[in-house]
């Protein structure tokens, strides 16, 4: 389903081509949800969290079209399926070109995830590295 553009994607868009430039990221159509992959949880009923952390998460500021760094902690209690790491790892790097405000990529992770999982609970952390003087932490919450 295509994106519609919002006026501030029209305004960031006219900045570039004033400059000269097309635009430096794509828009969140180019997150690919089906590269992920889940097994089977064999103990359900049995409460268990998993913590999953990395320190190499980016995507772009789509104000300024510079990358944003930051920790990214997603913590879930599954009910059947847990996700296979390794599809987390390619589904998280297809943000990296991608144009979202840190409180839209928190909140589109947890809706993706929960989607495919459907677990008890989850929480999407994003810790973006400091800018301007700045640090924003954005956290995302879901309960079955």
């Amino acid at each position: 389903m295509a994106r519609k553009k919002s006026r501030h994607d029209e305004k960031t868009a006219a900045q570039f081509k004033a400059l000269g430039r097309t635009l430096p990221f794509t828009g969140p159509e180019a997150i690919d949800i089906s590269c992920l992959e889940v097994f089977d949880y064999q103990f359900p009923g049995r409460d268990i969290d998993i913590i999953t952390t990395t320190e190499e998460f980016t995507s772009v500021c789509p104000f300024s079209g510079l990358p944003d760094f930051g920790r990214l902690t997603i913590t879930y209690t599954p009910d059947r399926k847990c996700v296979e790491l390794r599809s987390l790892k390619y589904y998280l790097m297809s943000y990296r070109n991608v144009g979202m405000f840190y409180e839209h990529v928190a909140n589109r992770i947890l809706e993706d995830l929960t989607g495919l999982l459907d677990p008890r609970r989850m929480t999407v952390e994003c810790r973006f590295t400091t800018r301007g003087g700045l640090q924003t932490t954005v956290r995302a919450e879901y309960r079955q």
